[in-house]
Protein backbone atom coordinates (compact mmCIF):
# COMPACT_ATOMS: atom_id res chain seq x y z
CA UNK A 1 0.00 0.00 0.00
CA UNK A 2 1.97 3.02 -0.93
CA UNK A 3 -0.29 5.38 -0.69
CA UNK A 4 0.86 5.23 3.12
CA UNK A 5 4.50 6.95 1.64
CA UNK A 6 1.73 9.44 -0.52
CA UNK A 7 -0.18 10.50 2.18
CA UNK A 8 3.32 11.23 4.61
CA UNK A 9 5.03 12.85 2.18
CA UNK A 10 1.86 15.18 1.12
CA UNK A 11 1.60 15.47 5.35
CA UNK A 12 5.92 16.72 5.36
CA UNK A 13 4.93 19.04 2.24
CA UNK A 14 2.19 20.78 3.87
CA UNK A 15 3.45 21.08 6.97
CA UNK A 16 6.51 22.98 6.08
CA UNK A 17 4.42 25.10 3.69
CA UNK A 18 1.96 26.20 6.62
CA UNK A 19 5.14 27.30 8.84
CA UNK A 20 5.33 30.32 7.33
CA UNK A 21 1.91 30.84 8.27
CA UNK A 22 2.93 31.01 12.40
CA UNK A 23 -0.18 30.22 13.99
CA UNK A 24 -2.66 28.95 11.40
CA UNK A 25 -4.38 25.88 11.45
CA UNK A 26 -5.16 23.88 8.06
CA UNK A 27 -8.17 22.86 7.07
CA UNK A 28 -7.95 21.25 3.81
CA UNK A 29 -5.70 20.12 1.06
CA UNK A 30 -6.26 19.31 -2.13
CA UNK A 31 -5.16 17.02 -4.75
CA UNK A 32 -5.29 16.21 -8.21
CA UNK A 33 -4.45 12.86 -9.03
CA UNK A 34 -4.23 11.86 -12.12
CA UNK A 35 -6.20 8.56 -13.34
CA UNK A 36 -2.86 6.99 -14.36
CA UNK A 37 -1.17 7.74 -10.61
CA UNK A 38 -2.31 4.17 -9.81
CA UNK A 39 -3.93 5.81 -6.18
CA UNK A 40 -6.76 4.43 -4.77
CA UNK A 41 -8.85 7.29 -3.14
CA UNK A 42 -10.91 5.47 -0.23
CA UNK A 43 -7.17 4.40 0.49
CA UNK A 44 -5.47 6.99 0.41
CA UNK A 45 -7.81 9.13 2.62
CA UNK A 46 -7.56 6.17 5.24
CA UNK A 47 -3.86 6.67 5.06
CA UNK A 48 -4.42 10.50 5.42
CA UNK A 49 -5.95 9.94 8.81
CA UNK A 50 -3.28 7.98 9.98
CA UNK A 51 -0.69 10.42 9.00
CA UNK A 52 -2.20 13.66 10.09
CA UNK A 53 -3.70 12.14 13.70
CA UNK A 54 -0.66 13.64 16.06
CA UNK A 55 0.07 16.23 13.95
CA UNK A 56 -0.54 20.12 13.17
CA UNK A 57 -2.69 18.69 10.34
CA UNK A 58 -4.77 16.20 12.42
CA UNK A 59 -8.68 17.66 11.62
CA UNK A 60 -7.40 18.29 7.91
CA UNK A 61 -10.01 17.11 5.12
CA UNK A 62 -8.52 15.39 2.39
CA UNK A 63 -10.18 16.49 -1.03
CA UNK A 64 -9.17 14.65 -4.25
CA UNK A 65 -9.88 15.85 -7.60
CA UNK A 66 -9.53 13.32 -10.05
CA UNK A 67 -8.48 14.20 -13.37
CA UNK A 68 -9.39 11.84 -16.77
CA UNK A 69 -6.54 10.80 -19.27
CA UNK A 70 -6.51 13.32 -22.17
CA UNK A 71 -4.48 12.46 -24.84
CA UNK A 72 -3.43 14.01 -28.23
CA UNK A 73 -4.44 12.79 -31.58
CA UNK A 74 -1.70 13.37 -34.17
CA UNK A 75 -4.16 12.36 -36.75
CA UNK A 76 -7.27 14.41 -36.04
CA UNK A 77 -4.61 17.07 -33.54
CA UNK A 78 -7.52 17.25 -31.19
CA UNK A 79 -7.06 16.78 -27.30
CA UNK A 80 -9.77 14.10 -26.07
CA UNK A 81 -10.35 12.41 -22.92
CA UNK A 82 -9.93 8.39 -23.75
CA UNK A 83 -12.74 6.36 -21.77
CA UNK A 84 -10.24 3.51 -19.90
CA UNK A 85 -6.78 2.90 -19.62
CA UNK A 86 -7.16 -0.07 -21.70
CA UNK A 87 -6.75 1.37 -25.10
CA UNK A 88 -4.68 4.97 -26.03
CA UNK A 89 -7.10 5.59 -28.68
CA UNK A 90 -8.36 8.17 -30.44
CA UNK A 91 -12.18 8.39 -29.43
CA UNK A 92 -12.74 10.75 -32.05
CA UNK A 93 -10.85 8.68 -35.11
CA UNK A 94 -9.75 5.68 -33.85
CA UNK A 95 -5.67 6.35 -34.62
CA UNK A 96 -3.77 5.47 -31.59
CA UNK A 97 -2.92 8.23 -29.77
CA UNK A 98 0.23 8.32 -27.05
CA UNK A 99 0.88 11.75 -26.58
CA UNK A 100 -0.15 11.82 -23.37
CA UNK A 101 -1.44 15.53 -21.92
CA UNK A 102 -3.18 14.37 -18.46
CA UNK A 103 -3.77 11.62 -15.99
CA UNK A 104 -0.14 10.85 -14.74
CA UNK A 105 -0.48 13.62 -12.15
CA UNK A 106 -0.38 13.71 -8.46
CA UNK A 107 -0.10 16.89 -6.93
CA UNK A 108 -1.03 19.35 -4.70
CA UNK A 109 -3.45 21.63 -5.59
CA UNK A 110 -3.73 23.61 -2.64
CA UNK A 111 -4.00 24.14 1.32
CA UNK A 112 -6.94 26.09 3.61
CA UNK A 113 -5.68 27.47 6.35
CA UNK A 114 -7.46 28.90 9.21
CA UNK A 115 -5.78 31.92 10.36
CA UNK A 116 -5.26 31.99 14.58
CA UNK A 117 -8.02 33.78 16.83
CA UNK A 118 -6.10 37.50 17.44
CA UNK A 119 -4.79 37.15 21.32
CA UNK A 120 -7.17 39.06 23.56
CA UNK A 121 -4.88 40.83 26.52
CA UNK A 122 -4.88 38.80 29.44
CA UNK A 123 -7.40 40.42 32.34
CA UNK A 124 -5.81 42.71 34.46
CA UNK A 125 -2.99 43.38 32.15
CA UNK A 126 -2.51 46.87 31.08
CA UNK A 127 -4.42 48.09 27.96
CA UNK A 128 -2.27 48.98 25.31
CA UNK A 129 -1.52 53.27 25.60
CA UNK A 130 -1.75 55.15 22.99
CA UNK A 131 1.04 57.53 21.38
CA UNK A 132 0.57 60.98 20.97
CA UNK A 133 3.31 63.10 19.31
Amino acid sequence: MHELSIATSIVEAVSEAASAYPGARVKQVRLRVGALASVIEDSLQFCWELATEGSPLAGATLVINKLPVIVHCDACGVDSEIGGVQSFRCPRCGELAADLRQGRELEIESIELEEPEPKQPESGAPEPMEEHI
